[in-house]
Protein backbone atom coordinates (compact mmCIF):
# COMPACT_ATOMS: atom_id res chain seq x y z
CA UNK A 1 0.00 0.00 0.00
CA UNK A 2 0.90 3.81 -0.24
CA UNK A 3 1.87 5.55 2.40
CA UNK A 4 3.26 8.86 3.73
CA UNK A 5 5.02 10.86 5.79
CA UNK A 6 6.65 14.37 6.74
CA UNK A 7 10.09 15.11 4.64
CA UNK A 8 12.36 16.06 7.21
CA UNK A 9 14.24 19.42 6.43
CA UNK A 10 17.40 19.66 8.05
CA UNK A 11 17.28 23.31 6.12
CA UNK A 12 15.67 24.39 9.65
CA UNK A 13 18.86 24.01 11.98
CA UNK A 14 21.48 24.29 8.75
CA UNK A 15 21.98 25.95 5.38
CA UNK A 16 21.41 24.53 2.19
CA UNK A 17 22.91 25.54 -1.35
CA UNK A 18 19.16 27.21 -1.51
CA UNK A 19 20.55 30.15 1.24
CA UNK A 20 23.45 31.15 -1.41
CA UNK A 21 20.71 31.73 -4.17
CA UNK A 22 18.78 33.83 -1.36
CA UNK A 23 21.93 35.77 -0.06
CA UNK A 24 22.47 37.04 -3.69
CA UNK A 25 18.85 38.51 -4.08
CA UNK A 26 19.16 40.07 -1.35
CA UNK A 27 22.28 41.66 -1.52
CA UNK A 28 20.68 42.89 -5.09
CA UNK A 29 17.08 44.32 -3.58
CA UNK A 30 19.74 45.73 -0.63
CA UNK A 31 21.83 47.73 -3.63
CA UNK A 32 24.92 46.05 -1.59
CA UNK A 33 27.60 46.70 -4.26
CA UNK A 34 26.53 50.32 -3.83
CA UNK A 35 27.12 50.34 0.13
CA UNK A 36 30.59 48.34 -0.20
CA UNK A 37 34.02 50.68 -0.41
CA UNK A 38 36.13 48.64 -2.00
CA UNK A 39 39.36 50.59 -0.51
CA UNK A 40 38.13 50.13 3.02
CA UNK A 41 40.81 47.26 4.74
CA UNK A 42 40.86 48.48 8.43
CA UNK A 43 39.08 45.53 10.22
CA UNK A 44 36.71 46.37 13.45
CA UNK A 45 38.51 46.29 17.16
CA UNK A 46 35.33 44.91 18.17
CA UNK A 47 35.67 41.68 16.03
CA UNK A 48 39.13 41.50 16.82
CA UNK A 49 38.73 42.00 20.65
CA UNK A 50 35.67 39.07 20.77
CA UNK A 51 37.79 36.81 18.75
CA UNK A 52 40.59 37.57 20.88
CA UNK A 53 38.42 35.95 24.13
CA UNK A 54 37.82 32.77 21.82
CA UNK A 55 41.51 32.25 21.22
CA UNK A 56 43.93 34.78 21.97
CA UNK A 57 47.17 32.64 20.75
CA UNK A 58 46.27 33.31 17.12
CA UNK A 59 46.68 36.43 16.84
CA UNK A 60 50.16 36.82 17.79
CA UNK A 61 51.84 39.01 15.45
CA UNK A 62 48.99 40.90 14.29
CA UNK A 63 49.64 44.71 14.18
CA UNK A 64 47.01 46.92 14.31
CA UNK A 65 48.00 50.48 13.34
CA UNK A 66 45.53 53.78 12.84
CA UNK A 67 43.75 53.18 9.60
CA UNK A 68 46.08 50.64 7.97
CA UNK A 69 45.46 47.11 7.49
CA UNK A 70 45.73 44.22 9.76
CA UNK A 71 48.80 42.52 8.66
CA UNK A 72 48.28 38.78 9.79
CA UNK A 73 48.48 35.41 8.06
CA UNK A 74 45.88 33.96 5.87
CA UNK A 75 45.27 31.07 8.60
CA UNK A 76 44.63 33.88 11.37
CA UNK A 77 42.42 35.87 9.11
CA UNK A 78 40.24 32.26 7.94
CA UNK A 79 39.81 31.89 11.81
CA UNK A 80 38.57 35.59 12.49
CA UNK A 81 36.53 35.32 9.22
CA UNK A 82 34.95 31.94 10.97
CA UNK A 83 34.28 33.83 14.08
CA UNK A 84 32.42 36.34 12.18
CA UNK A 85 30.39 33.98 10.19
CA UNK A 86 29.37 32.00 13.90
CA UNK A 87 28.31 35.12 15.11
CA UNK A 88 25.90 36.07 13.18
CA UNK A 89 24.53 32.31 12.16
CA UNK A 90 21.70 32.40 14.87
CA UNK A 91 18.79 30.89 14.71
CA UNK A 92 20.97 28.28 12.74
CA UNK A 93 23.24 26.02 14.29
CA UNK A 94 27.16 27.14 14.01
CA UNK A 95 28.62 24.01 11.92
CA UNK A 96 30.97 24.08 9.54
CA UNK A 97 28.57 23.42 6.47
CA UNK A 98 26.86 26.11 7.57
CA UNK A 99 29.63 28.26 7.83
CA UNK A 100 31.23 27.65 4.96
CA UNK A 101 27.82 27.92 3.11
CA UNK A 102 27.80 31.77 4.28
CA UNK A 103 31.22 32.68 3.52
CA UNK A 104 30.86 30.90 -0.21
CA UNK A 105 27.41 33.14 -0.63
CA UNK A 106 29.78 36.38 -0.32
CA UNK A 107 32.52 35.23 -2.37
CA UNK A 108 29.74 34.39 -5.04
CA UNK A 109 28.68 38.39 -4.60
CA UNK A 110 31.68 39.21 -5.54
CA UNK A 111 32.55 36.31 -8.10
CA UNK A 112 29.79 38.30 -9.59
CA UNK A 113 30.13 42.21 -9.40
CA UNK A 114 33.83 42.10 -8.67
CA UNK A 115 35.48 40.10 -11.39
CA UNK A 116 39.36 41.75 -10.35
CA UNK A 117 39.30 40.83 -6.67
CA UNK A 118 37.50 37.74 -7.13
CA UNK A 119 40.20 35.09 -6.41
CA UNK A 120 41.84 37.33 -3.78
CA UNK A 121 40.02 35.82 -0.91
CA UNK A 122 42.43 37.43 1.84
CA UNK A 123 41.25 41.09 0.18
CA UNK A 124 37.68 40.40 0.25
CA UNK A 125 38.18 39.17 3.81
CA UNK A 126 39.54 42.31 4.80
CA UNK A 127 36.77 44.33 2.77
CA UNK A 128 33.90 42.47 4.68
CA UNK A 129 35.22 42.80 7.99
CA UNK A 130 36.14 46.22 7.32
CA UNK A 131 34.66 49.23 9.71
CA UNK A 132 32.59 50.65 6.91
CA UNK A 133 31.25 47.35 5.26
CA UNK A 134 30.79 45.12 7.97
CA UNK A 135 27.77 46.18 8.74
CA UNK A 136 25.84 46.20 5.45
CA UNK A 137 27.18 42.70 5.03
CA UNK A 138 25.71 41.57 8.52
CA UNK A 139 22.56 43.34 7.19
CA UNK A 140 22.24 41.32 3.90
CA UNK A 141 23.08 38.48 5.88
CA UNK A 142 20.39 38.90 8.34
CA UNK A 143 17.82 39.76 5.46
CA UNK A 144 18.95 36.12 3.74
CA UNK A 145 18.40 34.35 7.41
CA UNK A 146 15.19 35.33 7.61
CA UNK A 147 14.20 34.85 3.92
CA UNK A 148 15.48 31.55 4.51
CA UNK A 149 13.70 30.23 7.23
CA UNK A 150 10.39 31.16 5.37
CA UNK A 151 11.15 29.02 2.99
CA UNK A 152 12.42 25.85 4.88
CA UNK A 153 9.40 26.25 6.97
CA UNK A 154 6.96 25.71 3.96
CA UNK A 155 9.26 22.88 2.94
CA UNK A 156 8.14 21.59 6.49
CA UNK A 157 5.25 19.91 5.87
CA UNK A 158 5.89 18.53 2.21
CA UNK A 159 4.39 14.79 2.19
CA UNK A 160 6.70 12.10 0.72
CA UNK A 161 4.85 8.75 -0.63
CA UNK A 162 6.10 5.09 0.80
CA UNK A 163 4.98 3.39 -2.53
CA UNK A 164 5.32 -0.38 -1.43
CA UNK A 165 4.52 0.09 2.49
CA UNK A 166 4.48 -3.05 4.61
CA UNK A 167 4.63 -3.76 8.53
CA UNK A 168 7.46 -3.43 10.32
CA UNK A 169 9.57 -6.20 10.64
CA UNK A 170 10.50 -5.19 14.51
CA UNK A 171 9.60 -2.52 16.69
CA UNK A 172 11.04 -1.23 20.04
CA UNK A 173 9.37 -0.10 22.67
CA UNK A 174 9.92 1.52 26.26
CA UNK A 175 9.56 0.94 29.56
CA UNK A 176 6.28 1.57 29.53
CA UNK A 177 5.23 -1.17 27.57
CA UNK A 178 3.23 -3.88 28.55
CA UNK A 179 2.58 -7.10 27.17
CA UNK A 180 -1.05 -8.13 26.19
CA UNK A 181 -1.81 -11.79 25.34
CA UNK A 182 -3.50 -11.51 22.18
CA UNK A 183 -3.88 -13.52 18.97
CA UNK A 184 -4.71 -12.03 16.31
CA UNK A 185 -1.89 -8.80 16.27
CA UNK A 186 0.31 -9.72 13.57
CA UNK A 187 3.41 -8.49 15.73
CA UNK A 188 4.15 -11.05 18.56
CA UNK A 189 4.18 -10.43 21.62
CA UNK A 190 2.22 -7.73 21.53
CA UNK A 191 3.12 -4.87 23.74
CA UNK A 192 0.47 -2.07 24.36
CA UNK A 193 1.62 1.30 25.35
CA UNK A 194 -0.73 4.17 26.51
CA UNK A 195 -4.00 3.36 25.20
CA UNK A 196 -7.33 4.65 25.17
CA UNK A 197 -10.27 2.74 26.81
CA UNK A 198 -12.15 2.59 22.83
CA UNK A 199 -8.58 0.95 21.51
CA UNK A 200 -8.55 -1.95 24.47
CA UNK A 201 -12.30 -2.36 23.77
CA UNK A 202 -11.84 -2.35 19.95
CA UNK A 203 -8.96 -4.98 20.02
CA UNK A 204 -11.22 -7.24 22.10
CA UNK A 205 -13.95 -6.49 19.37
CA UNK A 206 -11.52 -8.00 16.71
CA UNK A 207 -10.38 -11.06 18.70
CA UNK A 208 -13.73 -12.13 18.19
CA UNK A 209 -13.79 -12.75 14.28
CA UNK A 210 -12.54 -15.70 12.40
CA UNK A 211 -12.87 -14.50 9.30
CA UNK A 212 -9.84 -11.86 10.41
CA UNK A 213 -6.12 -13.34 9.88
CA UNK A 214 -4.52 -10.57 11.61
CA UNK A 215 -4.62 -6.85 12.71
CA UNK A 216 -1.71 -4.18 13.50
CA UNK A 217 -1.65 -1.64 16.08
CA UNK A 218 -0.33 1.20 13.75
CA UNK A 219 2.19 3.83 15.52
CA UNK A 220 2.28 7.39 14.64
CA UNK A 221 5.87 8.25 13.45
CA UNK A 222 7.89 9.24 10.40
CA UNK A 223 7.88 6.38 7.67
CA UNK A 224 8.14 3.74 10.02
CA UNK A 225 4.20 3.53 10.45
CA UNK A 226 1.20 4.14 7.84
CA UNK A 227 -0.62 7.20 7.32
CA UNK A 228 -2.80 8.76 4.66
CA UNK A 229 -2.66 12.31 3.93
CA UNK A 230 -5.00 14.58 4.73
CA UNK A 231 -5.67 18.92 5.26
CA UNK A 232 -6.24 20.94 7.81
CA UNK A 233 -4.68 23.74 6.78
CA UNK A 234 -1.86 22.17 5.57
CA UNK A 235 -1.07 18.61 4.41
CA UNK A 236 -0.58 16.43 7.13
CA UNK A 237 -0.09 12.38 7.54
CA UNK A 238 -2.93 10.51 9.43
CA UNK A 239 -1.53 7.62 11.00
CA UNK A 240 -4.60 5.48 11.09
CA UNK A 241 -4.80 3.34 14.50
CA UNK A 242 -6.16 -0.22 12.89
CA UNK A 243 -4.93 -2.17 10.18
CA UNK A 244 -6.91 -5.34 9.83
CA UNK A 245 -6.27 -8.27 7.17
CA UNK A 246 -9.41 -10.08 6.10
CA UNK A 247 -9.06 -13.82 5.39
CA UNK A 248 -10.76 -12.97 1.92
CA UNK A 249 -8.31 -10.44 0.74
CA UNK A 250 -10.21 -7.26 2.18
CA UNK A 251 -7.86 -4.34 4.05
CA UNK A 252 -9.79 -2.75 6.79
CA UNK A 253 -8.32 0.59 7.57
CA UNK A 254 -10.40 1.75 11.11
CA UNK A 255 -9.63 4.44 13.49
CA UNK A 256 -11.73 4.10 16.77
CA UNK A 257 -11.55 7.39 18.04
CA UNK A 258 -15.62 7.90 18.34
CA UNK A 259 -17.53 11.51 17.34
CA UNK A 260 -15.64 13.55 19.73
CA UNK A 261 -12.31 13.45 17.55
CA UNK A 262 -11.02 17.28 17.42
CA UNK A 263 -10.23 17.33 13.97
CA UNK A 264 -12.72 14.77 12.94
CA UNK A 265 -13.90 16.20 9.40
CA UNK A 266 -10.41 16.49 7.57
CA UNK A 267 -9.44 12.94 8.62
CA UNK A 268 -12.24 11.30 7.92
CA UNK A 269 -12.27 13.06 4.68
CA UNK A 270 -8.62 11.89 4.01
CA UNK A 271 -9.27 8.41 4.69
CA UNK A 272 -12.12 8.73 2.35
CA UNK A 273 -9.91 9.94 -0.55
CA UNK A 274 -7.67 7.61 0.22
CA UNK A 275 -9.61 4.40 0.11
CA UNK A 276 -11.62 5.77 -2.88
CA UNK A 277 -8.25 6.35 -4.56
CA UNK A 278 -6.06 3.15 -4.00
CA UNK A 279 -9.27 0.86 -5.18
CA UNK A 280 -9.47 2.40 -8.10
CA UNK A 281 -6.00 1.45 -8.62
CA UNK A 282 -7.44 -2.20 -8.00
CA UNK A 283 -7.38 -2.11 -4.34
CA UNK A 284 -9.30 -4.02 -2.41
CA UNK A 285 -9.62 -1.59 1.02
CA UNK A 286 -12.69 -0.52 3.19
CA UNK A 287 -12.83 1.71 6.42
CA UNK A 288 -13.11 4.79 8.17
CA UNK A 289 -13.06 6.33 11.74
CA UNK A 290 -14.85 4.08 14.25
CA UNK A 291 -17.08 4.77 17.22
CA UNK A 292 -19.18 2.74 19.75
CA UNK A 293 -22.58 3.64 20.10
CA UNK A 294 -21.83 4.27 23.58
CA UNK A 295 -19.18 6.08 23.90
CA UNK A 296 -18.74 6.39 27.69
CA UNK A 297 -18.73 2.51 28.16
CA UNK A 298 -18.08 0.87 24.81
CA UNK A 299 -20.88 -1.49 25.39
CA UNK A 300 -23.03 -0.72 22.35
CA UNK A 301 -22.58 -1.49 18.36
CA UNK A 302 -19.30 -0.61 16.50
CA UNK A 303 -20.10 2.02 13.92
CA UNK A 304 -17.60 3.42 11.22
CA UNK A 305 -18.10 6.55 8.91
CA UNK A 306 -17.84 6.32 5.16
CA UNK A 307 -19.84 9.52 4.57
CA UNK A 308 -18.05 12.80 3.00
CA UNK A 309 -17.76 15.07 6.42
CA UNK A 310 -20.87 17.58 5.24
CA UNK A 311 -22.99 14.83 6.54
CA UNK A 312 -21.16 14.05 9.95
CA UNK A 313 -22.58 15.53 13.03
CA UNK A 314 -21.07 15.14 16.29
CA UNK A 315 -22.85 12.52 19.28
CA UNK A 316 -25.12 11.46 15.85
CA UNK A 317 -24.91 7.46 14.25
CA UNK A 318 -27.34 8.34 11.50
CA UNK A 319 -25.19 8.23 8.82
CA UNK A 320 -22.96 5.64 10.03
CA UNK A 321 -22.70 1.83 9.01
CA UNK A 322 -22.32 -1.33 11.26
CA UNK A 323 -19.03 -2.79 11.24
CA UNK A 324 -20.23 -6.24 10.77
CA UNK A 325 -16.91 -8.23 10.42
Amino acid sequence: MFSYYLKRHREKTRLSPLFTEIFLEEAKKYNLKKFVDVKARKIDLKIISDYKAEDIDVLIGAKIVGDKPIKMSGFDLQKIFDFWVRNNLTPFYPEDRSVKRVEESIYKFFEKDWEKIADKWEEIVQMVLSNKNEIHFKNVLNRAKIKYQAEAEKKERELLPVENWNIPESLTFGEDATKEDVKKSITQPFYKVGEWKTEAAFIEFLEKFENIDWWFKNGDRDATFFAVPYKNGEQKPFYVDFIVKFKDGRIGLFDPHGTFLSDFEPKSDGLRNYIQSENKKGKNLFGGIVANTDERNCNGRWVYFTEHSEKFKKGEFKNWIDLKL
